[in-house]
Order: structure tokens, then C-alpha cells, then sequence
């Protein structure tokens, strides 16, 4: 896509997210649990749960508790675009409620609408009111909410893991104590589509390409899913773990709340670990790496 105009946080951004909040509150959650056995381990109960989000439309997510006496910390990992979402990590479900949401248009929230991969970023795009992502974010405010309400879960121990999208989910509930930004793709997206042939950004190339005429109305939809115009709202302590602090600063700056950096070093286990142990601190729970010894694997399949 040619470098072109990148449009500033819209006149009607509040009114914009207003509307997304009245939708949601005209329809109850109606939530249906069912037990997954294969699913379950001998420290937790993983469940699939349905919920109905604006539309109406019935998502489902996987929870997961762990067994033994509450209330536990409780963990919502911020959905990605992809089109398969798997149960959460095993060490997070023995330490936290976790939530896996499959939003609109995944696997196991496929019907009537099933996301095709490539194309789902670019449904209904020309607009923000009717592109796909209004309701993908509906959703995840849905699911937290549920995970939020659960019985199980101490309401002072809410966590978020994950992509930038549970910035916006922390900006629009502020239950949320902390969160890890591990992964940036709303943030400056307007920008990284004009500086990257790479996907998913280049569906909204190859979209803008068919449709010359609608470039404008696209990036103006892209800045109402920007962090960075809510972020005065997030209250939670945030960990944005990257290797550009520099492209990130401007969204540091506007963060409501404390915020510190980690530079990440790519060595995946680190890395992974590094995070996972700010969250466990923030929550005050047990630190557990990602990878176990034999002999700790081998006592949970005996």
C-alpha cells in the first residue's frame, strides 16, 4: 500500500465504543458449561463455555479451574487472529481460573459465520461499524466479563495475557490488575500495513488494491481499534515486553496506570518465562516454567 494520510483518533471514537457497551448490556450472557474431560487433569476442570455477545451471536471459550479451595487468581488470555484458539497452558491452569476465548468466526464459533483465513481482517472493513472486528472485540469484553464473574475467581487477582487487544478489554473493565503485552497488532496499524508485505496486515494491502476508492474509510476504521486512544483508561499495571521501545513509547506515555518495559531476547523459553513470572508476581502466585522435568510430566500421566 503506498505510504498515504494515517487518521488521527475520530471525532466519535467515545460514541463509537458507547454503542459497542449498550449492545452488550441489551444481551444477557446466557452461559451454557460443559464439562471437557480430555481436557481435564488430576490439579484442574476445563470447561467449554457458550455465551451470547452482540448479534446476538453464541461464542464459546475453553475455562479452565483448578481444583482444590478458592478463590484463585484468575488469567484472560487477549484472543490473536488466528483461526484455531487451543486450552490454556497447562502451568496456567494449575495456578488460575484461565480463559481461552474463541471468538466469532473461529473454530468451535464457527456457525453461522466461519472466518476464512485469509479474509476475515477485511470483512466489512470499509466501515467500523460494520467490519467483522466490532463484534471480534465485543466478544473478548463478553468473555472477560464471565471469567471476571466466576465464583471461583478473586476479584482482586484479574490478569491479562497476551496481544494488545486486551488493552482495549482493560481500558473498558477495569477489574483488570495487571497485563502482559506480548504481542502488538492493533497498535499503529494504520502504519504497519504501509510498511510490511507480511500477513495478516497484507490482507488490508490486497484489500485496498481491489478497492482504491475505500482507503480512507479503511484507515479511519483502523483508528478506532488503536490502543493507543483508550489507553488513558487502563488502570492495570502493564508489562510491554518488545524489542522497540522507541515504536512503543507512544503508547507507554498515554497508559492510565504503571507501566514498565521488558526487552524481549527472542529466546522463546526466556522470554516466555520472564513474562509468565511478572504476571505470577502481580497475582502472587507460584512461579512454574513453561517446560517441566520428566519426572514431573511423568506423574501427571501416571
Amino acid at each position: 500500500m503506498p505510504a498515504g494520510t494515517i487518521a488521527g483518533k475520530p471525532d466519535d471514537f467515545d460514541a463509537f465504543w458507547d454503542e459497542i457497551e449498550t449492545d452488550l448490556a441489551a444481551v444477557p450472557a446466557n452461559p451454557e458449561e460443559t464439562e471437557l474431560p480430555l481436557y481435564s487433569t488430576e490439579f484442574s476442570t476445563t470447561y467449554s463455555v457458550r455465551l451470547t455477545s452482540i448479534g446476538p451471536y453464541r461464542i464459546s471459550a475453553f475455562v479452565s479451574i483448578p481444583k482444590g479451595d478458592g478463590p484463585f487468581p484468575a488469567l484472560f488470555m487477549a484472543p490473536g487472529y488466528a483461526s484455531v484458539v487451543t486450552p490454556p497452558p497447562y502451568q496456567d491452569r494449575q495456578r488460575y481460573v484461565v480463559m481461552s476465548l474463541r471468538y466469532r468466526g473461529t473454530r468451535g464459533s464457527d456457525w453461522p459465520y466461519a472466518g476464512k483465513f485469509p479474509g476475515m481482517l477485511t470483512d466489512g472493513i470499509a466501515d467500523a461499524r460494520t467490519w467483522i472486528m466490532r463484534g471480534v472485540f465485543a466478544d473478548a469484553i463478553r468473555g472477560f466479563e464471565y471469567l471476571a464473574a466466576r465464583p471461583e475467581v478473586d476479584p482482586e487477582r484479574i490478569a491479562i495475557n497476551g496481544t494488545d487487544s486486551g488493552l482495549i478489554v482493560a481500558a473498558r473493565r477495569p477489574q483488570v490488575k495487571a497485563m502482559a503485552v506480548s504481542g502488538a497488532f492493533w497498535y499503529r496499524m494504520q502504519e504497519m500495513v504501509q510498511a510490511t508485505e507480511a500477513y495478516p496486515f497484507e490482507e488490508i494491502n490486497d484489500y485496498v488494491r481491489t478497492y482504491p476508492d475505500e482507503r480512507d474509510a479503511v484507515m479511519r476504521t483502523l483508528s478506532y481499534f488503536d490502543p493507543r486512544h483508550q489507553a488513558e483508561r487502563v488502570t492495570a499495571r502493564v508489562l510491554l515486553a518488545n524489542d522497540q521501545p522507541e515504536w512503543f513509547a507512544p503508547l507507554a506515555g498515554a497508559l492510565g496506570g504503571e507501566h514498565e518495559h521488558y526487552a524481549v531476547t527472542h529466546e522463546g523459553q526466556l522470554d516466555r518465562d520472564t513474562v509468565e513470572n511478572w504476571l505470577a508476581d502481580q497475582l502472587g502466585a507460584e512461579h512454574l516454567p513453561r517446560i517441566w522435568t520428566p519426572e514431573e510430566i511423568g506423574s501427571w500421566s501416571s
